[in-house]
């Protein structure tokens, strides 16, 4: 648990010339389409778009800050499902507009693409989110329950909302010596139909991203939910909310982090790099000004041979890139060639590294700011403006070309990381064409193990990656052979996180598992050629078992993650129990589901296992053997023997049992396998599966006693 206990005099906030009335406030068009198409805005209404919803209020308060009109901004999740955002900006303006006749605060909450970011160079806004961050108002029509509270020019005003729609005019209720904005909304399960419950490793992860994008924020993070809000204030309601301006300078015993940086984009790299060696000592880093556009690059180079690249633009994260990453790269690659090639490192032979080769071990945030900005897509993924591929290309060239003159060792250090990249992929492409050429010539396009179906439509196609021959030759004879593929895997495959491409391919299991797939590797990777649009990993329910599933979906993250984001990828969940009960049989694939079936009353599985002989104990072959006899009704006893099988194994089944509970489409569980977080995921495989061990050793010491262990 993390306490702020520092204060923050709202009235000193820092505060720059610039008009920010009523008259910038600019309308688009009206709100009804969102609640009729939320996709449209957020993105989704899973858990994505539900987390969306903080973003884009996030994003306003922090639109503030980067204007330099606000210093701090607090999130707190509140019992209910409620979020509440504060920050110390300007206050949105609660004067008349001049079109639309009505409040501007009202006009900003209720009228989609309305707000402070549309305007020209009078405009409340020299650098935000875009056109595409429709910001509160969306978040106000998804919301069952909206309230904004505004303190600026001595007062404090307040209007409520309910799914969009204004339930009274805008009041003033107070005075107030403060200046800032706090809304508070509680997200409408009548559009969030998944659940609208909150992660809180989700909202901490995005908010201390954007804490190393503006300097000099300081942004609080508060879970308050499981506070009584009677208690949290004063054992007054909610709406006594009204005399709490900050929630951090409570002292509450609940979880809290709050994130200030200095070091901006150095710190963020350092943080992306911590418990990594090297190659390069010192973090590289710019910030420059080219034709309106402000260009921000850090990066360090390590010994790893994955590339992370973390791009923003207006502080709004690029999962898919854009045209400043474009820039960056461009740039990146020219830079190294001329360097290699005027100080004789790079040989004529060679014929100078590609885009490839230079980002091996690479690990760069770049963060561009536009007045006029771009994305393709609602969700904001990918950067579309043109002009931040010549800025970026600019500003990081001059700077990068200035950094290898003038630290001759580090730049050595890092064109020989190229050098090293440049020849592990000849290598790897000669390993990998000797391979393909191999399959092709003598007739071996498909492995020996595999177990093909009979379809070759990939759309109703699925392989099951089994572990062992005991359980290969159990699936083969209990699958549906129209539809179903078995892969075998003997033992445990190559760790492939720190192995290169020739390495790998010359693993007989990787190479069969490549080979089966279809999509090739490496360059010649293509997604349509892929076989089985279900790959599905089943392994046994033990240690070994989740180790293998660990090895497989490295190999997966790494090397084929079109695949992993595309769905094609799913994880088995056979059953740990098979129970029979008098003549009753099922298969529970919980603890829960086990104690469920053997009823409240029955006996549990202590006193099952703690039966001796003479109780009748009939046990079957199983390392868990246990029977039982459960009274039922009144006078005489009627009795039910329950057996319990507890499965370590697919390989203990027989083809029947796991057809019916591991492949039948009808009944079986497959948990799909996605990427919630790309730059989390990519922390967790180095963590688990890189060569450090103290990072691994800290995260084993760590969750210990969560761990369930099978003695």
């Amino acid at each position: 648990m993390a306490k702020d206990n520092s204060k923050n005099d709202t009235k000193k906030a820092p505060k720059k010339e610039g008009s920010y009335g009523a008259d910038e406030i600019s309308v688009l068009e009206g709100l009804e389409p969102v609640r009729k198409r939320p996709g449209m805005y957020i993105g989704s209404t899973g858990p994505d778009g539900l987390h969306h919803l903080i973003w884009e209020i996030f994003d306003n308060s922090r639109d503030e800050a980067m204007g330099g009109f606000c210093d701090r901004i607090e999130v707190t999740i509140l019992p209910g499902d409620t979020v509440r955002v504060v920050d110390n900006g300007r206050g949105i303006p609660v004067d008349i507009h001049s079109k639309t006749k009505v409040s501007a605060l009202e006009t900003v909450m209720t009228t989609l693409h309305a707000g402070g970011k549309f305007g020209g160079e009078g405009s409340g806004y020299k650098v935000s989110g875009g056109l595409h961050g429709v910001g509160a108002s969306v978040v106000n029509a998804l919301s069952i329950y909206t309230k904004a509270e505004i303190h600026r020019d001595g007062g404090k005003f307040i209007q409520e909302y309910s799914q969009g729609k204004k339930k009274a005019n805008v009041k003033k209720i107070g005075s107030s010596k403060l200046h800032g904005t706090i809304i508070t909304f509680k997200p409408d399960a009548e559009i969030f139909k998944e659940g609208t419950t909150f992660n809180w490793n989700t909202i901490v992860g995005h908010l201390r991203q954007q804490a190393y994008l503006v300097k000099g924020l300081k942004i609080t993070i508060i879970d308050a939910r499981e506070i009584d809000p009677k208690v949290l204030l004063g054992g007054k309601g909610m709406e006594s909310l009204d005399e709490v301006f900050y929630f951090s300078e409570m002292n509450l015993e609940v979880p809290s982090y709050s994130f200030y940086f200095e070091g901006g984009l150095v710190s963020l790299v350092a943080f992306y790099n911590k418990g990594q060696k090297a190659v390069q000592d010192t973090i590289f880093y710019v910030e420059k000004e080219v034709d309106g556009v402000g260009v921000e690059v850090a990066l360090q180079y390590i010994d790893d041979i994955s590339t992370k690249i973390v791009p923003f633009a207006n502080n709004i994260y690029n999962p898919e890139g854009g045209t400043h990453v474009t820039g960056f790269k461009t740039a990146l690659t020219r830079l190294l060639n001329t360097y290699g090639k005027k100080n004789n490192f790079i040989k004529e032979s060679d014929g100078g590294f590609t885009g490839d080769d230079v980002l091996e071990g690479l690990t760069a945030v770049i963060s561009v700011k536009l007045r006029e900005i771009q994305f393709e897509g609602q969700t904001k993924a990918k950067l579309g403006s043109m002009e931040a591929q010549g800025a970026t290309a600019t500003a990081f060239g001059d700077a990068f070309a200035s950094f290898l003159e003038e630290n001759p060792d580090e730049a050595k250090q890092i064109v020989n990381k190229a050098i090293l990249a440049v020849r592990a992929r000849k290598a790897a492409k000669a390993a990998k064409d000797s391979i393909l050429r191999k399959g092709a010539l003598e007739g071996m396009t498909l492995p020996g193990k595999l177990a093909d179906c009979q379809t070759k439509n990939a759309e109703e196609s699925e392989v099951f990656i089994v572990e062992g021959d005991s359980a290969g030759g159990t699936a083969k004879t209990g699958r549906d052979r129209r539809t179903q593929a078995i892969l075998p895997l003997r033992g445990k495959i190559l760790n492939i996180e720190r192995a290169r491409l020739d390495k790998m391919l010359a693993s007989e299991q990787i190479k069969n598992l490549v080979i089966a797939m279809g999509t090739a590797i490496g360059d010649t990777f293509d997604i349509s050629k892929l076989r089985y649009h279900k790959i599905i990993i089943a392994t046994d329910a033990d240690v070994d078992g989740a180790h293998i599933r660990t090895l497989i979906l490295t190999l997966l993250y790494r090397y084929f993650k079109p695949i992993i984001d595309g769905g094609y990828i799913y994880i088995a969940q056979p059953p740990l129990y098979k129970i029979k009960k008098g003549k009753e049989i099922m298969y529970a694939y919980s603890d829960e589901e086990r104690d469920k079936f053997i009823g409240k009353d029955g006996p549990s599985l202590e006193e099952l296992l703690s039966q001796s002989e003479e109780d009748e104990i009939e046990a079957e072959n199983t390392d868990e053997p246990a029977s039982a006899k459960a009274s039922t009704g009144e006078g005489k006893a009627k009795t039910a023997k329950i057996h319990i099988q507890r499965y370590k194994g697919l390989g203990e089944m027989n083809a029947e049992e796991l057809w019916e509970t591991t492949m039948d489409p009808a009944r079986r569980i497959l948990k799909q396998v996605n990427i919630d977080d790309a730059v989390e995921a990519d922390k967790v495989f180095d963590m688990l599966m890189g060569s450090d061990v103290a990072p691994r050793k800290s995260f084993i010491q760590t969750h210990a006693k969560m761990a369930e262990i099978d003695i």
